[in-house]
């Protein structure tokens, strides 16, 4: 049975007291891959703000993690975005330190003490990213797509139930994009939901997941329920046998 991570019910969103969002409806389940679609100024970004607390729920009913976004206090919202991995479009990694340097960073200041355990977790990362023996590079020293994958490194060393990617292939080129969206595709196919928003609609082609499109301050979701679960794999009580 599916484990909902997000759960949004007829939900308003509004930001320096305008209306961004209404009557917003969706779910999203543990290992699904969502593309949120739709011109820039649609709520797309606004949204997922919503999702890492940063932006307040006006009215409906809102659920993330457990976490209840109409009651959350504010001293529990960085338990929540622990639980979270947020991937940018202008990657804000620190410049002034090494690759390596700004794992650690994010692991001491969510809690790892044990220094082996943190190097052993830098490591694993970016072999994960494809990025491994890059830990001493500064940032300004690697390429576009070399910094994305490491703040999806970054993202992904707490082991996130969810990953928030905000346009990360944006400022990539056509083929550094696309296997920035495969490498996202595995985190997700490996247990992590990702939520992406993106406006290379060509990739919903190449890479299929459930779409929700962003127009009039509404939300829609343009994947048939049949065809989005053709795109997906059977688990192991439907086939008899393990995928691992």
């Amino acid at each position: 049975m599916s484990e909902t991570l997000i759960r949004y019910k007829d939900v308003c969103i509004h930001q320096q007291g305008l209306e961004i969002l209404n009557d917003v409806n969706l779910e999203l389940d543990k290992g699904e891959f969502v593309y949120l679609i739709g011109k820039v100024g649609s709520g797309k970004t606004s949204l997922l703000k919503t999702v890492y607390g940063e932006l307040e729920i006006h009215s409906g009913e809102a659920e993330v993690l457990g976490y209840n976004l109409n009651t959350i206090k504010q001293k529990h919202i960085p338990d929540l975005r622990r639980r979270l991995g947020i991937v940018f479009q202008d990657f804000q990694l620190l410049t002034d330190r090494t690759v390596h340097a700004n794992l650690e960073f994010v692991l001491r200041a969510t809690g790892w003490k044990d220094k082996r355990e943190i190097e052993f977790r830098i490591e694993e990362v970016l072999e994960q990213v494809g990025m491994a023996n890059k830990g001493y590079k500064m940032p300004n020293e690697l390429s576009g797509g070399e910094q994305q994958r490491i703040v999806i490194a970054r993202a992904i060393l707490n082991k996130p139930e969810l990953i928030l990617a905000d346009e990360p292939t944006g400022n990539l080129d056509v083929e550094t994009g696309r296997k920035i969206v495969e490498l996202l595709r595995s985190i997700s196919e490996s247990g992590s939901a990702v939520m992406m928003t993106t406006h290379n609609l060509n990739l919903l082609n190449e890479y299929p997941g459930k779409v929700y499109s962003f127009e009039n301050k509404r939300i829609t979701c343009e994947t048939p329920e049949q065809e989005y679960a053709s795109t997906e794999q059977p688990d192991e009580e439907e086939t008899g046998q393990s995928l691992e």
